[in-house]
């Protein structure tokens, strides 16, 4: 039956909006007069997401509102407030315009009689299959508060690893963009004044001085060239970057590049223990698990792998099996995979498996920096020097005449 978004009247025309699932427009009106209710108007509702344009947004939330909203709908519930007054309350809360906008829709399909996990799957930019799963699972196990306490501490763990991430590449990332502007600075002003200088004087200017000159030269007259195509260059790699063939070459390069594949490995181990343990704890069968925990590996390459692993298991082979043929994890976590399987505690020792893995990444991101920092330095001292080197000894070569 389809559902109706309803406006309605009582005797003292008091106004009253809502939604009801009804056969048609006159089956609605004929429940509603049973609660003394006179209909007004009535559309059918499809309940889909709002646009963000509306509320100013990005049609995205937050993880730290997502991990927020999961804290405070668990603290709720473990008190004993209805599903439906926990989301009339979260609808309060100081939350983005857009996320709010979400959680009346959700209101409103709870209220009309849907699941809170159809509620959700129905926003899955904002609630991946992931979430909803495991929504769905604590509907299933009358655990639903607990479920929402392993969601707030597993996005707040996987937001702290990113924050991590993104704190040991910036320092590296401006030490590069600083050598890039000192290169274009020396070019663009530092090298035709010099040149200018030195123009008057009977100097010749040959090896490194020369070619410093011919490539200021070449800056000066096509830079602007050589920048549009670099613009338009990044500009067709993302677009690239949007297709599914152009994200899994780079989700492959990510795997496989030498320092930062190390990286991506923890990063994706870390978060598969994590989450997979989660789904185990709540009451999630195995293969069940296997299927929810494929959308938030994070690269396209190793979820084919992983479903394929997936498919292996549902086929009666062991998790621990399936994974080493399709070389996913590292042999620590196979390890554990394969005590966990033999002694019947597969989700006991994934979730103290978590730590070492997250220590993992902390280590490979120490190793990453400890070797680009130092040659950033040195690559960008070598071309300073360079350029500097080249300025300047027409200038010596000059005082050594004199001398």
């Amino acid at each position: 039956m389809p559902t109706y978004k309803y406006v309605a009247v009582n005797l003292q025309k008091k106004k009253y909006k809502g939604i009801f699932i009804a056969e048609d427009e006159q089956d609605l009106a004929v429940q509603l007069t049973k609660q003394n209710l006179y209909l007004v108007s009535a559309s059918v509702y499809k309940g889909g997401t709002p646009s963000a344009f509306f509320t100013l947004g990005t049609g995205k939330v937050k993880l730290s509102e997502l991990t927020t909203f999961c804290r405070q709908f668990a603290i709720m519930l473990s008190t004993g407030i209805t599903l439906l007054e926990c989301i009339d309350i979260l609808k309060t809360q100081p939350y983005s315009a857009y996320f709010k906008s979400v959680l009346q829709v959700i209101s409103e399909d709870i209220k009309g009689g849907a699941m809170l996990s159809e509620a959700l799957d129905k926003h899955k930019k904002i609630f991946p299959d992931f979430f909803c799963s495991m929504v769905h699972v604590g509907e299933a196990s009358g655990k639903l508060d607990t479920v929402f306490v392993s969601l707030a501490d597993y996005y707040e763990k996987d937001s702290a690893i990113k924050r991590k991430v993104k704190s040991a590449l910036s320092y590296p990332s401006m030490l590069a963009l600083m050598t890039v502007a000192i290169a274009i600075l020396m070019l663009a002003f530092v090298v035709p004044t010099f040149r200018e200088s030195l123009a008057s004087l009977d100097v010749e200017i040959t090896g490194l001085t020369k070619a410093v000159y011919d490539i200021s030269d070449f800056f000066l007259v096509y830079g602007g060239l050589v920048i549009a195509a670099i613009i338009i260059l990044g500009g067709v790699i993302f677009l690239l970057s949007r297709t599914a063939k152009g994200k899994r070459v780079i989700d492959v390069i990510k795997i496989k590049a030498p320092l930062i594949g190390r990286i991506q490995v923890n990063l994706i181990t870390a978060r598969f223990a994590r989450a997979f343990s989660i789904l185990l704890s709540s009451g999630m069968d195995l293969a069940s698990a296997l299927d929810a925990v494929t959308i938030i590996l994070g690269n396209s390459y190793v979820k084919e792998r992983f479903e394929e692993a997936a498919t292996d298991v549902h086929n009666g082979v062991t998790l621990t099996d399936a994974f080493q043929k399709q070389k996913l994890f590292p042999p620590m976590l196979l390890q554990m995979l394969a005590v966990g399987e033999q002694t019947a505690s597969l989700e006991e020792v994934l979730s103290r498996s978590c730590a070492f893995f997250d220590d993992q990444v902390d280590t490979s991101l120490t190793s990453l920096t400890s070797k680009i920092q130092p040659t950033m330095l040195v690559i960008m001292g070598l071309i300073v020097g360079v350029l500097f080197f080249a300025v300047y000894s027409p200038m010596l070569a000059i005082m050594s005449t004199l001398a």
